[in-house]
């Protein structure tokens, strides 16, 4: 009897064992492996290949492999389970992360609760002290043709209960655009207000919304520069509460000091005060510009104590720096699409509670969001203006980044501004999501592959189908589906008041889905699709 006879007669008696260990295997010297009749190993009872445990999957000697032809039942049916048992640990192990993400950003979101009570309480009692701080401010809105809401908008800025002085710059690249009819109702409407529509008609750099705010600025009379973006609609109680952020360091840096400082720089580069006083009254602000829109020679000049007393609150350590930005949160506002009301649940779920955790994490905020940018003048100057953010896709991150490495710190507000979600079709929904998306991960690349956890449901919904619906992945996927509700609630209704979230709850499996879809895309390029033009994104820069 040959040596292959022999083996192939203890094969065929072991396999009459329905637990014969699949771990024997490799006691099979190598050597004979090649000899092995192959051909009768589909003698194999089918009955044996279900009883090799899961578990057994990744003992089996993948190295013997070369030896073992494709064919073999046992090698095709255990190289499966080996794949199965590591996707159903890697997605168990996300499912858990994304879990202990989810407290986390409930905690978060908490701790962001309390802190806002307390900063309304310090607002309400800055109003009731005589208005002990309402410094002028100038707001700066770049404008690009009439989308839906934005005369709304437009007009929420007009109707600010706030005891100082306060000006609307609109901005346009040509006299063509279709915005400015709405800034000219807005001038019919508020005749009050002080109102200046400005032609910027330089292309400084791939960002022409940035382009058009560096020129505004050269027009602006105050101090305080408030910059968002033309959708957002605020509250009447919007400034007062913005530039209350900036109250702690009125006593060190008092603004009456910037406003004399201002006017003798105007007064310097050959501007008499009346010129000045006359061009401060609304009417005159409105009438000057409502034929050619000239620009003015001049520009304000910077706080210049404010550095000094950072340098000595660096050296000292008992005071925090001065505050230099003053950004806030925001919800959205859906119109009657379905991709428009992904866009607001992704806002409420996904993105704000992201800030909380960076904001609880990295203790406060190191960079800026578009939906408010309040800055110090001196601030700005120090981080290197607006011109340097030219060529930025996130300009707002940006520039809070920048006076951040300035040695200021930023703010979050407690006011919570709106922005008008456009009805978007599914291409320009995923445009912007991928625009937004790339720009992350360009500007926070730890903080992009971080993203990874807040797709709880997603990854514990996948273990379920990986586990052969265990009990364990169905725990699993309760316990993630009843936190991520949670958090969404928390966010959504309670720290952004969006009432529209609860009403579109039901879609939130379907858009964590899609988002860890796009999340994955994000890595698969750098170009992205803004206002209809194509460009490739180096370093955050735009190309």
């Amino acid at each position: 009897m040959t040596l292959a006879n022999v083996i192939h007669s203890t094969i065929k008696i072991l396999s009459l064992v329905p637990s014969f260990p699949c771990s024997l295997v490799p006691l099979f010297p190598r050597s004979l492996v090649p000899s092995f009749p192959w051909s009768l190993v589909p003698l194999f009872p089918r009955s044996l290949v279900p009883s090799v445990p899961r578990s057994l999957g990744p003992l089996v000697p993948w190295s013997l492999r070369p030896f073992v032809p494709s064919s073999c039942p046992l090698y095709t049916a255990l190289m499966p389970h080996a794949l199965a048992s590591a996707v159903g640990t890697a997605t168990t192990a996300l499912a858990v992360a994304g879990i202990g993400y989810f407290l986390i950003a409930w905690l978060a979101a908490r701790i962001y609760l309390r802190e806002r009570r307390v900063l309304l309480r310090r607002s309400a009692r800055l109003a009731v002290e005589a208005f002990s701080f309402a410094p002028g401010v100038s707001m700066l809105k770049s404008l690009k043709g009439l989308d839906p809401g934005l005369k709304q908008a437009l007009a929420s800025h007009c109707r600010q209960d706030y005891p100082g002085e306060f000006e609307l710059l609109f901005g346009v690249s040509s006299l063509d655009d279709p915005a400015i009819a709405a800034v000219a109702q807005l001038r019919r409407e508020f005749p009050q207000c002080a109102i200046r529509l400005i032609e910027c008609p330089e292309r400084l750099g791939p960002n022409g919304k940035v382009s058009t705010l560096a020129q505004l600025a050269l027009h602006a009379r105050y101090e305080f520069l408030l910059i968002n973006d033309a959708d957002i609609a605020v509250s009447p109680r919007y400034l007062a509460r913005v530039m209350a952020s900036f109250a702690a360091d009125a006593s060190r840096a008092p603004i009456e000091k910037a406003t004399a400082a201002s006017r003798i720089g105007n007064q310097l580069r050959g501007m008499p005060p009346s010129a000045l006083e006359n061009q401060e009254g609304p009417q005159a602000a409105m009438t000057s510009h409502s034929g050619a829109l000239s620009i003015p020679a001049f520009s304000s000049a910077p706080v210049a104590s404010a550095e000094p007393q950072a340098k000595l609150d660096a050296r000292g350590g008992n005071t925090p720096p001065p505050v230099g930005l003053v950004t806030s949160l925001y919800r959205g506002r859906a119109h009657q699409s379905l991709p428009s009301h992904f866009e607001t649940l992704g806002i409420a779920t996904d993105f704000i509670p992201g800030v909380l955790v960076s904001k609880w994490f990295e203790g406060g905020l190191r960079y800026g969001l578009g939906a408010t940018l309040a800055v110090r003048r001196d601030a700005l100057e120090r981080a290197g203006g607006l011109l340097a953010l030219v060529d930025y896709l996130a300009d707002d991150y940006e520039l809070g980044a920048r006076v951040a490495r300035a040695g200021y710190r930023v703010v979050l507000s407690p006011e919570i501004v709106e922005t008008a979600v456009p009805p978007y079709d599914w291409r320009g929904f995923v445009d912007h999501q991928l625009r937004w998306l790339r720009t992350v991960r360009e500007t926070r690349p730890w903080g992009y592959a971080g993203l990874v956890v807040s797709y709880g449901f997603g990854w514990a919904l996948l273990n379920v189908l990986a586990s052969g619906v265990s009990p364990v992945s169905l725990w699993l996927l309760g316990l993630s589906f009843f936190l991520r509700l949670t958090l969404a609630m928390t966010v959504g209704a309670e720290v952004l008041g969006d009432h529209q979230v609860l009403a579109w709850l039901w879609l939130l499996p379907l858009r964590d889905l899609v988002a860890m879809g796009l999340w994955a895309a994000g890595f698969a390029g750098n170009t992205v699709v803004w206002r209809g033009e194509r460009f490739a994104l180096h370093g955050g820069k735009l190309r």
